[in-house]
């Protein structure tokens, strides 16, 4: 249980603007969220959430035209003297019906409270106390003269509803009422000495701890239910609760009170009273709010909250989405004006105990929203790349600080819109009730953390329920204090001293796994984070029927930026009933999923680091190290210039006298005939130790070369084509044009680059030239597959590009600093340059030598 300054006591200003912006009216608010919801008032506090108790009748409506930090409400509209006031005092009885019922249950409370209190003193003076009369005073205290202060309203005021007219009046009894809360005073000071004091005596005594954890509530008169069983814990928040409730009853009363009552100026001094004695309590509290009740009258806690895109009507929106013991909450943040408290809005919400997941098979087909083209997020990456570049440069030069907010703010707009766009993975849940939501995720790890989360909540005894329009609006306006993820996961929103991640290359071997109970199909991914979200690199092979699997098996990942490694570990399914139909992919069982940061000490050394990731039980060996990006431009020319890796194109197809190198034509015959349909071909890292064993058999020029690329895995054929090109000696675009094709790429005119383009190829030797256009068409028939195979040509752009045209050494220390910055210049350029040819229509080496060009050819 929170102590007391956790709790959500009310502050002044809060109650008094309550009423002047939303009603109790159910019709306001369908259970699916469907209607838009007004906020509560900007600035307000949260309160408690109020008890299981009925409120007024459903249909009372309650706005006033008041407001702001009077104490005294102006009556609404049609309740001046006069006018309409049969109907305002007919508001008046429903008012105090349901007050009244809650009035009797709250009494009821106090009374199960009150209960053991009696035989727990009898025993205090015997030899064998159950508790000492010290611990009993301080648990209890005040509960009887609450008890007795209450009865007595309740006797006094049940008569006069009964036997209602027009001319009661009960004003003095909620200015008695009102003129009694120095007890609760006494209590609430008390208040968190008896919560420690009841923790610790269950603690040390069975006895007790039996008692305060069901104590019998009696039911209301006209209840089916006899009794229902609540915690100690629980009922001790219950006069808090009845504070906020009583002063929420009195604003009702007075709207709905003509002003020439008797009654008006009485219950005008009870709200005075009340609202200055709420006030008194918050100045002694801490304002954060940790915790609000649920229906059951336990505390009601945030579990995880955080960013989600959301499908709805079409379109991808941002969501924060917060998770409650017992309710899920999909809100958006309220625009504001400048200066106001920013709140947010409810979109819709899932009691837990209503919330499935259908399974793929069962979830309807997703409504259909346009995949973002790859094309534009690589875009929106080279502007945030260049963005990044510029606000350093600023910062170097001392810019004004209003230059680099400008420029702040368009990374912002870039970076939000790469958030908002790159999510694909499908996360559905459903109401029983009814409605559908979909979700998209980066990646299955977020996927699992959300459904495991609901999933551990789930097994408690949960109950369904419907929030009337007050209780959303305070769940949802404890939302902003509670949250614990503050700003949108974007670069832009971190402060500059933060980790700018690391780039290059980060080996990893995934050794092994234990702890699985049965035998079962097992692979493991690897996902590395990247402009914000993360993106899966590398997946070892399914170990068959195993409880122990060994994979030892070695990748290379690229990292850009990046600052953390996850390791994913699932149990393989080959029912092919089990289609997902949000994206057509079988979906495979998540058994374990572990996080690690990438410490730049840590991980920047020559030598491998063992590490153990703990997931659900399974424990992982992996080891990595790390290769910085300065370091991988480095090409090492091979001193045995009898194979093929590290020697110049042009003397292996010499040596071949062949016009393409004999290990491409290899790799991408094997690629087109097995794995042109294979998700994430070149994309995900094949096994390092299967690429070594192929370039060692490639460079002896082995005669098995042909059965053993049968029999290997098709990432590992893929990995040794781009590990190929990139030991050469220099990039297969040379060095000596590179500075031209970054020029060339950059022209704005279509005609001016095409003429560029095109005279850059012609200048390449030809080897470089006939094997560039080979691997150019086979690139472009993989991406012809990309509805399966979901690697479209700015996705190929983007593995091959820094490969195949890269600065040298020399060029890139000449006019780059930071790892970041040799990212941001050149790495999106080449992707780019790249692209260009893919796009384009076929070109010929015969037409391309045919056709001169006006201008020279020396470059």
């Amino acid at each position: 249980m929170e102590p007391l300054s956790h709790r959500g006591l009310p502050r002044l200003s809060w109650i008094d603007t309550l009423y002047s912006n939303f009603s109790y009216g159910a019709d306001d608010y369908d259970g699916e969220g469907n209607e838009e919801q007004k906020g509560p008032p900007e600035g307000s506090e949260t309160m408690p959430y109020i008890d299981e108790s009925p409120t007024m009748s459903p249909q009372l409506s309650a706005r006033s035209q008041g407001g702001g930090d009077s104490i005294s409400p102006t009556p609404p509209e049609g309740l001046a003297p006069g006018v309409e006031a049969g109907k305002g005092l007919e508001m008046r009885k429903l008012v105090l019906s349901g007050f009244l019922a809650s009035e009797e249950i709250y009494i009821n409370q106090l009374e199960a409270l009150l209960l053991p209190m009696k035989p727990l003193k009898a025993t205090a003076t015997t030899s064998q106390p159950v508790l000492t009369i010290q611990q009993i005073e301080t648990i209890f205290y005040k509960i009887q003269d609450i008890y007795e202060i209450h009865k007595e309203f309740y006797d006094n005021l049940c008569p006069k509803v009964q036997q209602w007219d027009s001319q009661v009046t009960m004003g003095h009894l909620f200015q008695k009422l009102a003129s009694q809360l120095g007890v609760y005073k006494a209590f609430v000071d008390n208040y968190k000495v008896a919560l420690e004091t009841a923790e610790k005596c269950s603690q040390s005594n069975n006895q007790f701890q039996k008692i305060s954890e069901e104590l019998k509530v009696k039911g209301p008169k006209d209840s089916k239910d006899s009794h229902t069983s609540v915690t100690m814990e629980a009922l001790l928040y219950k006069p808090i609760d009845r504070v906020t409730r009583s002063t929420l009853v009195l604003h009702d009363l007075l709207k709905h009170t003509p002003v020439d009552h008797p009654d008006y100026p009485l219950l005008q001094d009870a709200l005075r009273i009340s609202q200055n004695f709420l006030s008194s309590i918050n100045e002694d509290i801490d304002p954060r709010r940790t915790a609000v009740t649920t229906p059951k009258g336990e505390t009601r806690q945030l579990v995880k909250d955080g960013f989600l895109v959301e499908v709805s009507e079409g379109s991808r929106k941002l969501r924060h989405v917060f998770l409650f013991t017992d309710v899920l909450l999909c809100a958006k943040l309220k625009k504001t004006s400048v200066g106001k408290h920013q709140q947010y809005d409810c979109k819709w919400y899932i009691p837990l105990a209503d919330l499935v997941f259908p399974s793929p098979e069962e979830s309807e087909a997703s409504p259909h929203v346009h995949p973002f083209p790859d094309h534009e997020l690589e875009d929106m990456k080279m502007k945030i790349s260049a963005l990044k570049s510029e606000i350093q440069k600023e910062k170097a030069n001392k810019a004004q600080s209003r230059a680099i907010e400008r420029l702040k703010k368009k990374m912002f707009e870039n970076e939000f819109l790469l958030l908002l766009n790159s999510p694909t993975i499908p996360f559905r849940i459903h109401n029983r009730n009814g409605k559908s939501y979909l979700f998209l995720l980066s990646s299955d790890y977020e996927r699992s953390e959300w459904r495991e989360a609901i999933q551990k909540l789930q097994k408690k005894d949960l109950q369904a329920f419907v929030l009337s329009s007050v209780e959303l609006q305070v769940l949802t306006g404890s939302c902003f204090k509670l949250r614990t993820v503050h700003n949108i996961p974007v670069t832009s929103n971190k402060d500059d001293d933060e980790s700018p991640g690391l780039y290059g290359f980060l080996h990893v071997i995934v050794h092994s796994a234990k702890g699985f109970k049965q035998s079962a199909n097992l692979y493991c991914t690897l996902e590395v984070d990247s402009f914000g979200y993360f993106v899966s690199k590398a997946k070892t092979r399914v170990f068959r029927d195993t409880t122990e699997p060994k994979w030892d098996e070695e990748f290379e990942i690229e990292l850009e930026g990046s600052q953390s490694l996850r390791i994913l570990c699932y149990e393989k399914c080959y029912d092919k009933t089990k289609v997902n139909k949000d994206n057509n992919e079988i979906v495979d069982k998540i058994m374990g999923k572990g996080q690690i940061q990438l410490d730049p000490q840590t991980v920047e050394t020559k030598n491998w680091h063992t590490d153990v990731i703990e997931m659900n039980g399974i424990k992982v060996e992996f080891s990595m190290k790390f290769t910085s990006r300065d370091m991988s431009l480095k090409r090492t020319p091979s001193k045995k210039q009898t194979g093929v890796f590290g020697v110049k194109i042009s003397v292996v197809t010499k040596r071949e006298r062949s016009k393409v190198p004999y290990i491409v034509r290899q790799c991408v015959e094997e690629v087109e005939k097995r794995g042109i349909e294979e998700v994430g071909i070149y994309r995900i890292s094949g096994v390092a130790t299967d690429i070594q064993a192929l370039k060692a058999v490639f460079d002896a020029n082995n005669k098995d070369i042909l059965l053993m690329l049968s029999d290997m895995d098709i990432n590992a054929i893929a990995g040794t084509l781009k590990l190929y090109f990139r030991e050469l000696p220099e990039p297969l675009l040379t060095d000596r044009l590179y500075p031209a094709f970054m020029e060339g790429i950059a022209l704005s005119d279509p005609a001016a680059k095409e003429n560029c383009m095109m005279h850059l190829l012609r200048s390449l030797p030809d080897p470089n030239l006939i094997t560039f256009l080979f691997l150019l068409e086979h690139l472009k028939r993989v991406a012809e597959k990309e509805p399966v195979n979901k690697m479209s040509l700015h996705n190929l752009a983007t593995v091959f590009g820094p490969t195949l045209l890269r600065p040298s050494e020399v060029e890139s220390k000449a006019h780059l600093t930071s790892a970041a910055d040799i990212w941001s210049h050149d790495v999106m350029a080449q992707v780019q340059v790249l692209l260009y040819y893919l796009q384009h229509p076929p070109i010929s080496f015969a037409e391309l030598k045919r056709n001169t060009l006006y201008f020279s050819t020396d470059v």
